[in-house]
């Protein structure tokens, strides 16, 4: 049985900073691409980062790039999501996910990742 846990979200002030972890279980995920993804109460579902199932490229939502760095542990079968400079809007539950996505152009989407944790909560506070 597959199972992504997330954890590290937490309350903090705009400005700060949180690493979110991702922690896979179930099987190999090497050749699976990874995202996060997030949702903020009252709206849709989007899309925070990716990273290529070669694990050599990295794609990130506008309002997250040059604040957000997603990266992966294989060792440690693990998703990481460095998360500085937060803003109020960042608040949101982060939910990671993981799949058999090959082509750069699927990674922005939820559905295209097989498997997805529950979630962690983050709020940024102004």
């Amino acid at each position: 049985q597959v199972v992504l846990v997330e954890s590290g979200g937490g309350l903090v002030q705009a400005g700060g900073s949180l690493r979110l972890a991702c922690a896979a279980s179930g099987r190999t995920f090497s050749n699976y691409a990874w995202a996060w993804f997030r949702q903020a109460p009252g709206k849709e579902r989007e899309f925070v980062a990716a990273l290529s199932w070669t694990g050599s490229s990295t794609y990130y939502a506008e309002s997250v790039e040059g604040r957000f760095i997603i990266s992966r542990d294989n060792a440690k079968n693990t998703l990481y999501l460095q998360m500085n400079s937060l803003k109020p809007e960042d608040t949101a539950v982060y939910t990671c996910a993981a799949g058999e996505v090959y082509a750069s152009r699927h990674v922005y989407y939820p559905e295209r990742y097989e498997y997805k944790g529950q979630g962690t909560q983050v709020t940024v506070s102004s």
